[in-house]
């Protein structure tokens, strides 16, 4: 079963995890609308054929949209084995609501 992990939680688990990897799985024209800064930015349809650019060691956590797709690659890079695998909840519109209100909403 997939963790779920609030924008919020997120940024706090940065403070003590700075290791933590957050990976955009949305199309490149939904980031040139709104952009978290320091993602790793893989879309989902090249998530399978991009493995490898995914540290098993560290942990991971899923972003997209609303958090629909990220939960579907999430799910997918564990039942591949990667141990530490969250989903951002709520997606880049609950990080706009929540953590950074200047970003534009889609």
């Amino acid at each position: 079963m997939v963790r779920e992990i609030s924008p919020t939680e997120f940024v706090a688990t940065l403070a003590t995890s700075p290791a933590t990897l957050l990976v955009d799985v949305r199309e490149d024209w939904e980031l040139e609308i709104a952009r978290v800064p320091g993602v790793l930015h893989i879309p989902m349809g090249e998530i399978p054929d991009r493995l490898a650019e995914l540290d098993r060691g560290r942990d991971l956590v899923i972003l997209c949209k609303a958090g629909g797709r990220s939960l579907s690659v999430a799910r997918f890079l564990e039942a591949q084995g990667y141990p530490s695998v969250a989903n951002l909840t709520g997606g880049i519109l609950a990080w706009q609501r929540d953590v950074d209100p200047t970003l534009a909403t889609y």
